[in-house]
């Protein structure tokens, strides 16, 4: 099972930000919200969403005025923006499992009779797991061919959703 990469709680923060900011001032370009800092008056136009090293970000133009010691002055830039934290309390990225299962079996008891030889085994289970990592070859092989079925990640399925709501809120 892989690790989820976004905290539940700041994507709905996110997502009712952008549907009051959609309600207020929605522009067929992109959603405007308002920016603000101690030193920084502006908006944020996202114009979509997409996945950057498993995390969801905002893409768009920040526009305002910045103001500094020598006076104020216009700043107009694209970013990339993150929608929330997806990083473990050492402030590494959070990634998948280092390890993925290959085979789970489990055969019940079986009992033969073949023409007066009788084979009694009872319950017999094999698991094999693959390690990935340096120098696990056949670990790495094997877990991304058993990853190759995989679904979608998380931060991809959030990705498509936001899209689809930034459409739907842009009309």
């Amino acid at each position: 099972m892989r690790a989820v990469p976004i905290k539940l709680l700041s994507v709905l923060i996110f997502l009712f930000g952008l549907a009051a900011a959609a309600q207020a001032a929605p522009h067929k370009a992109g959603l405007e919200i308002p920016v603000a800092g101690p030193n920084f008056v502006g908006t944020f136009t996202i114009e979509r969403f997409v996945a950057v090293d498993g995390r969801a970000h905002a893409v768009g133009l920040v526009k305002g005025v910045a103001t500094t010691a020598t006076g104020t002055t216009s700043v107009v830039t694209n970013v990339a923006w993150p929608v929330a934290n997806s990083t473990d309390a050492a402030g590494r990225p959070i990634t998948a499992q280092a390890t993925c299962e290959i085979l789970n079996l489990v055969l019940g008891p079986l009992h033969l009779d073949l023409l007066g030889l009788v084979i009694d085994l009872n319950q017999v289970i094999l698991n094999i797991t693959a390690v990935s990592g340096a120098g696990n070859l056949l670990g790495n092989l094997l877990c991304a061919i058993v990853g190759l079925l995989d679904q979608p990640s998380l931060v991809d399925q959030l990705v498509k959703l936001l899209n689809q709501l930034l459409s739907q809120l842009l009309g």
